[in-house]
């Protein structure tokens, strides 16, 4: 497989999972207006954000004004934006060796 092959799988990944984690945020926000409906763990939010979901759910924290007045998000969600940038950069880097 070339090396664009890869980047375009990456890429997609990338962009389905974040579309994901927004659209959590976005349901997430919806059921907090009514309190009969079961929410969506901030777990499951912090864990979408660990595998490469950590800017949907940035993105989803202002776009719909969820949990921006939790430090932990304010604070971890950035952390975990950079943990995936490195760590994508690194597997770009392992990738783009094994094929040359």
């Amino acid at each position: 497989m070339s090396q664009n092959g890869i980047v375009n799988y990456i890429v997609v990944f990338l962009l389905i999972i974040n579309v994901i984690a927004f659209l959590i945020m976005f349901i997430d926000k919806n059921k907090s207006r009514n309190s009969d409906l079961s929410r969506i763990s901030e777990g499951m939010m912090f864990f979408l954000a660990s595998v490469f979901g950590s800017f949907g759910v940035y993105l989803g924290m202002f776009a719909f004004r969820h949990k921006t007045k939790k430090w932990y998000f304010l604070v971890g969600v950035p952390l975990l934006m950079l943990q995936n940038l490195a760590f994508a950069y690194l597997c770009y880097l392992f990738l783009s060796n094994q094929l040359n």
